[in-house]
Parts: C-alpha cells; structure tokens; sequence
C-alpha cells in the first residue's frame, strides 16, 4: 500500500476532472452494472499514469459525445476495488495503468499499460474518442 499523502495528489488529478473515486467492491460492482456507458481508469503512481494516461483520459472527456460515467480506482491503494474492476476487464491481463470503456456493464473496449506506455496522452486520447463515438 502506498501513503494516502503520496497518491493524494494523483487521486485528485482524476476527481478534480469529474471521475468518481471508487474504493470497495460494491462501488465498482454498481458502477460498471449502471445503465449507459462507464470509462474505467485504473489509476497508478507510475510516471506513464502522469505523463500520458491521466492527461488523456481528462482529454477525452472534453469530446462532444463522452461515457455517462468516470470512474476510477488506484492501483496499490485500493486493493479489493482493483481487483474487482481488473476481474471484470477479464481476458485482458491486469495492468496499471489501464482504461475500460463498459457498456450497460459489458466491457467494450480496454486500453492496457502497454497502449499507454511510450505513446502520447493525445494519442491515447484519440484512442478513446473513437470509442466514445462508437459506443457512447
């Protein structure tokens, strides 16, 4: 577990954007099962989650059509949360970070580390504005 002073700053990147933190199975298990869409992000203290998967997934939501909800859970932190939302992104691997665009509580599109990793946060971005205009 990390210290709650060293993720605070990280947690309130995402809910200062409008993401709802979530940190027991039961929040995760009624987020992702609400009807419309629900972008998950998995968030984490490594520097891609700073760099590229935070920025991105708080760019994308500036787009015209968006998900109805944002949500999201902190790697390391938030243990029995991660691992309900991660076992519902299955056959995906776990990984953090990491982004799932769910769909009245199917999973419709997943963004692993290793899409996040190396590439831009307006790429990544990108990435999920198309499955916003698909599915959203």
């Amino acid at each position: 577990m990390y210290p709650a002073e060293l993720v605070k700053p990280m947690r309130d990147d995402l809910a200062s954007a409008g993401f709802e933190e979530l940190h027991t199975v039961e929040a995760v298990e009624n987020a992702i099962k609400k009807e419309g869409t629900t972008l998950v992000v998995v968030n984490s203290v490594c520097g891609c989650a700073a760099a590229n998967a935070r920025p991105a997934a708080k760019m994308s939501l500036q787009h015209a059509k968006k998900p109805d909800h944002a949500v999201t859970v902190f790697a390391g932190v938030d243990t029995d949360a991660v691992t309900a939302a991660r076992n519902l992104m299955v056959p995906f691997p776990p990984s953090s970070p990491s982004m799932a665009l769910f769909k009245d509580g199917e999973l419709v599109h997943m963004i692993e580390r290793h899409h996040i990793e190396g590439r831009p946060a307006e790429m990544i971005s990108e990435n999920l504005i198309q499955a916003y205009d698909e599915f959203c």
